[in-house]
């Protein structure tokens, strides 16, 4: 949005506007990562009180014990500072993080996730285990309202600026199909960096 001024030079609004999360944050993006993904994704974690709670007592656990799993979150001026979009980067190796996710709610499907989860950590384990260092896109969510509006980008960015900085490869085991991304969001990721993403 542009408003005019007497002498009708436009002001743009302030863009949106990348910050590290905190756990004051944990509520509000446990509130986004529900509007994100469609409804596919409640067979992995149902929306239910107890669930909610794990979702942010994990990430709570994460951001206070975890000094190298990094959560940034894009904010919106212009709303009273309203999350757009957040993401959870790991940046140290697969073997070092130990287990991704602590013991499923109750209100999970247990044996879906374990085979599941399992399915994707053995990926990563082939693909860039044995102590390789690399930087893991763990989480990119982006509500409904910030679609297209370069929120994503942001967070992409960041990931892809330090992993060169520190001249690791960066690495996602989201699939479009596993994890319910759109099309938009698939083809975003692989503009992210300058040699694109490698599929395996």
């Amino acid at each position: 949005m542009a408003v005019m001024t007497r002498s009708s030079a436009p002001v743009r609004d302030p863009p949106l506007k990348l910050e590290f999360a905190t756990v004051d944050d944990v509520p509000e993006l446990t509130q986004l990562w529900y509007n994100a993904f469609s409804p596919s994704m409640l067979k992995a974690w149902p929306d239910t009180p107890g669930v909610r709670q794990w979702w942010e007592s994990a990430n709570r656990h994460d951001m206070l014990n975890k000094p190298h799993e990094k959560y940034l979150k894009v904010v919106d001026p212009n709303n009273q500072g309203r999350i757009a979009a957040y993401a959870k980067w790991s940046l140290e190796t697969a073997e070092e993080r130990g287990p991704r996710y602590p013991p499923w709610h109750p209100d999970m499907d247990v044996r879906h996730n374990d085979v599941f989860f399992q399915a994707l950590e053995n990926s990563r384990a082939r693909l860039v285990g044995g102590g390789r260092r690399n930087f893991y896109l763990d989480m990119l969510a982006t509500h409904t309202d910030y679609r297209r509006k370069g929120a994503a980008r942001l967070l992409l960015e960041w990931g892809c600026r330090v992993a060169d900085q520190e001249n690791v490869p960066v690495s996602t085991l989201t699939r479009a199909k596993t994890v319910d991304q759109s099309t938009s969001a698939w083809e975003l990721w692989f503009k992210a960096q300058r040699g694109g993403w490698r599929q395996w």
